[in-house]
């Protein structure tokens, strides 16, 4: 179960003057998602586990703010770094069990949110798994920011390994592995079709986990999606029954 946390981190709050309450609110909500799981294991005797979602926030560190200043940002490195590491400690502190950096659209970003876990997990000593989900914006299989997938695994594939004194993750559980991240896929955007080709691509160069978790398509005229949970369960079964992925989600 993921939180509801994806915006919630200071550079987003702070268009709703909430800076203040970004620990607080985090807290709660991985608490609650926390309480809903674990009453849902003790029904069932089925494990359920609570994912802390770091969305991408509303600012860009990779691209100019405006059109004739070349080298302005709207947000830098550390700002977004500082942001996260707020956010992942009360996710923490209210009892998830991984954390997810999701919905990359800009891969500084996401490694700004990755610097940041790594610096709670040495400082609080925790080995909580990572995993990194991007977003591929159109057909031409780049983020928004223009990288290519294989740049995207590049750029994140180290993960949160040094946070670990021996360089591996006590986690890991794939043999020769050398990332530092429980975890790499796809999500939102495009619909399973259209993000079946980037998936397979992804799924080629990682090594580790492959997750996929994608929009039931585009939204039509009206704001609406067409395609039905049947239609999402079959190709999400295809995913799987292909050997691309190793976690889907919706």
């Amino acid at each position: 179960l993921e939180t509801n946390t994806f915006n919630a981190q200071a550079v987003s709050l702070g268009d709703y003057g909430l800076e203040a309450r970004v620990f607080e609110i985090n807290r709660a909500a991985a608490a609650l998602a926390r309480e809903a799981a674990d009453a849902a294991w003790a029904a069932t005797g089925r494990p359920r586990w609570v994912a802390g979602a770091l969305g991408p926030t509303n600012r860009m560190a990779s691209l100019a703010a405006g059109v004739g200043e070349a080298g302005s940002r709207g947000v830098t490195f550390e700002d977004l770094a500082a942001a996260y590491e707020e956010q992942v400690r009360g996710l923490l502190a209210g009892g998830v069990d991984l954390l997810l950096v999701e919905t990359v659209f800009d891969t500084l970003n996401a490694r700004a949110a990755l610097w940041a876990v790594g610096e709670v997990l040495i400082r609080e000593g925790r080995a909580t798994p990572v995993v990194v989900s991007g977003t591929i914006t159109d057909r031409s299989g780049r983020v928004l920011s223009g990288q290519t997938l294989e740049a995207f695994w590049n750029s994140v594939r180290h993960g949160v390994a040094g946070a670990f004194p021996a360089g591996r993750p006590p986690w890991q559980v794939l043999e020769g592995s050398s990332t530092g991240l429980f975890g790499v896929g796809l999500n939102c955007a495009l619909g399973p079709d259209l993000l079946r080709p980037h998936l397979e691509e992804l799924a080629a160069l990682a090594d580790c986990w492959v997750w996929a978790y994608p929009n039931a398509g585009l939204p039509n005229e009206l704001g609406g999606y067409d395609l039905s949970p049947d239609d999402m369960a079959r190709a999400l079964g295809e995913f799987a029954g292909s050997g691309l992925v190793n976690v889907v989600g919706g």
